[in-house]
């Protein structure tokens, strides 16, 4: 009788779990036709190398495909526009001044640098998921300047339409990554060191490149890991976005394969946001926390080159608690180093940040001693906007306290996600953009003072932190690693 009751029991909890799932999924239809329609550049899924296929080619190989699938964007989308959509605000009108065609440099395209004599070094740098080398270019720059060959892959689905997301795979990257590596040393020559800088996305595949080169003989080991933002873990919801995408494969419901349709004005990176890409960023995440784990258990990880990262204590987009726990608590003595940007705790809103934000370092960080040195920018200690580096050195509980020079800007309460890669200076992204360069806006100079309904885009999506005012202090850290002066 026990086990009768049991089989009902169980067939009623799966009868409930298929009606609520059926129901789910009929709302997320419903819902999805809401908002704006699709436009070409959500249609169009250019033709990308797939992960076989890079690891077929060579980097010659790899950038005409790249110009190949940038021609078919200009055939499908850009020459075939209805009037409607030929506007100021659209990066794929010509006439435009953010399409990027007309930019003296597309920071869209794969970038190779080299520096002006014999290389001293490689790197290769990886942009963030929806975005460009453009996220890249400060730090590529200051390597070449530094003796090193600085190749920036442009990943598949990147660069393009934001439809290049909605059939890319997280291999497809992984591959790319490979291949610039072989690239980078190649002209470097053997022998020469090898840096991996990852940016959000691109951070977990440059920590999954370094853990490849751990377990493959064949793949040049790298000899320092620098991470901004670096996606080890992203948020619970991204776990299930594929199947918020499922209404899609029937044709009327195709705008539920998108978690984001909004105008694309921003030259170098994606605003709409396809469910797939959040599918395989989070693919991404759930292939490496692991394998972090399984090294380490192993004792592996003592392998591994130091690991450099800058992580603002707030960040909407990846987690950072998941960097402290489930990659910097797993780290051997190696030298690595976690820099933390702290709130602005001497800014006026004060009374409207959420309940425990202030105590989100302490939170976050486990009690010392740790084997990795921690350091926090912050101006917790100082009573003004003027900022410190509180540092505590890996196995001591001792914190020692330095003055930057640099201050938190008074109408800026904590950095974002998308801010860390640049300066204030940068001419699409900062708040004082040098003029210098032309890229058709400025994004990060945009004042937020005026009525809903205006702009094209809402007031949230310009809302948030585009640019690093400790920038300088980030890339002087950079920079230690490249000169050989780490501390």
């Amino acid at each position: 009788m026990p086990g009768a009751m049991l089989k009902r029991l169980a067939k009623r909890a799966a009868w409930l779990v298929v009606v609520s799932a059926l129901t789910l999924l009929a709302v997320r239809a419903f819902d999805s036709q809401r908002g704006p329609p699709l436009e070409p550049w959500h249609r169009v899924v250019p033709t990308e190398l797939t992960a076989d296929e890079i690891a077929g080619t060579d980097w010659q190989g790899y950038v005409a495909a790249e110009d190949a699938v940038l021609e078919e964007v200009r055939t499908r989308v850009t020459r075939r526009l209805d009037p409607k959509d030929r506007v100021p605000a659209n990066r794929y009108f010509e006439d435009s001044p953010v399409y990027p065609g007309r930019f003296s440099h597309d920071w869209n395209r794969s970038q190779l640098m080299e520096p002006a004599g014999t290389p001293v070094g490689a790197v290769v740098l990886l942009h963030g998921l929806t975005d460009s080398p453009y996220s890249m270019r400060q730090v590529a720059r200051r390597y070449r300047d530094r003796g090193f060959v600085a190749v920036v892959p442009r990943l598949p689905g990147h660069g393009t339409v934001p439809a290049g997301l909605s059939n890319v795979h997280w291999e497809d990257w992984a591959a790319a990554t490979r291949l610039a590596v072989r690239e980078a040393m190649r002209r470097a020559g053997p022998g020469r060191p090898l840096h991996v800088v990852g940016y959000s996305n691109g951070g977990a595949l440059a920590v999954k490149y370094a853990l490849d080169a751990i377990e493959e003989p064949g793949l040049t080991r790298p000899t320092r890991i620098v991470l901004i933002s670096p996606m080890i873990g992203v948020t619970e919801m991204a776990r299930f976005a594929g199947f918020a995408g499922l209404p899609a494969i029937f044709p009327p419901f195709a705008k539920a394969a998108w978690l984001g349709i909004v105008p694309e004005f921003n030259p170098f990176k994606y605003n709409s946001f396809p469910v797939n890409g959040a599918r395989q960023s989070s693919l991404v995440t759930r292939a490496l926390q692991p394998r972090i784990a399984r090294l380490a258990r192993e004792g592996r990880l003592t392998e591994l080159a130091p690991v450099l990262t800058f992580q603002s204590v707030t960040d909407f987009t990846v987690s950072t608690t998941a960097v402290v726990d489930a990659l910097y608590e797993h780290l051997p003595a190696n030298g690595s180093e976690l820099v933390l940007y702290d709130l602005n705790r001497h800014t006026k809103f004060g009374p409207l940040l959420r309940a425990g934000k202030e105590t989100l370092v302490d939170r976050l960080l486990p009690d010392a001693p740790r084997r990795y040195r921690t350091t926090v920018v912050s101006n917790a200690d100082m009573g003004s906007y003027e900022v410190t580096e509180r540092v505590t050195e890996a196995g001591t509980t001792v914190q020692s306290v330095r003055p930057l020079g640099l201050r938190y800007p008074g109408d800026v309460f904590s950095l974002s996600h998308v801010a860390l890669p640049f300066p204030e200076d940068d001419p699409v992204y900062g708040g004082a953009p040098d003029l210098a360069e032309d890229f058709g806006v400025h994004l990060g100079a945009v004042a937020l003072r005026g009525e809903r309904g205006t702009l094209v885009v809402s007031l949230d999506a310009l809302g948030r932190t585009s640019w690093n005012p400790f920038f300088p202090y980030q890339l002087e850290r950079i920079e230690e690693g490249i000169s050989g002066t780490a501390r």
